[in-house]
């Protein structure tokens, strides 16, 4: 009886070139879901804001290629820029794409860690406004103080009005930008 041609056939054991221990290969359906994480991926790059992506390290014909997407309104058009971007993205280290992704979207340890300390930052500097302060100066030289003194006046102003916190949540973009621009 014929054996069917495609079937593989384990290897002959009295063959010299025959490789006792074969390398597994990812199966079809690992190597589509892998393409398809890479896509989702793409399409995360897509959507992220304009000056985060500018600070993500990718190679140009990946970064073309993602801006180009953003142009693109029609659905076809965008599907099949989406699936270039994929298939260039199997070509780049895709694990500091994905963690500017998490960071982007909060998800990383590092950016929860910050957020956090920025937090008690603004909660220090509406308790201990002269502490808070000499603390933003140590650590951010150049950091407009005057500015952080009108809002933490303007926040205190607004709870005691039961206002909506906008001068509270400035404080934290304060504070964001101050750790961005001084890492």
């Amino acid at each position: 009886m014929e054996d069917y041609p495609y079937r593989k056939l384990p290897p002959d054991p009295t063959d010299p070139g025959a490789d006792s221990e074969e390398e597994e290969l990812p199966s079809k359906s690992q190597r589509k879901r892998e393409m398809t994480a890479l896509q989702t991926l793409g399409q995360a790059l897509v959507e992220m804001p304009a000056d985060r992506l500018a600070k993500v390290e990718m190679p140009d014909l990946l970064r073309r290629a993602i801006l180009d997407a953003r142009r693109f309104t029609k659905h076809e058009a965008k599907r099949r820029q989406m699936q270039y971007i994929g298939k260039l993205m199997r070509g780049v280290e895709a694990q500091p794409l994905q963690a500017a992704v998490d960071a982007l979207r909060g998800l990383s340890a590092a950016e929860t860690a910050r957020l956090h300390r920025r937090e008690r930052l603004r909660t220090r500097l509406l308790d201990d406004e002269a502490g808070a302060l000499e603390e933003i100066s140590l650590a951010h030289p150049g950091a407009d103080l005057q500015q952080l003194r009108q809002l933490r006046r303007n926040t205190l102003k607004e709870r005691e009005q039961n206002k909506p916190p906008r001068a509270y949540r400035e404080i934290f973009r304060v504070l964001r930008e101050l750790e961005d621009r001084h890492g």
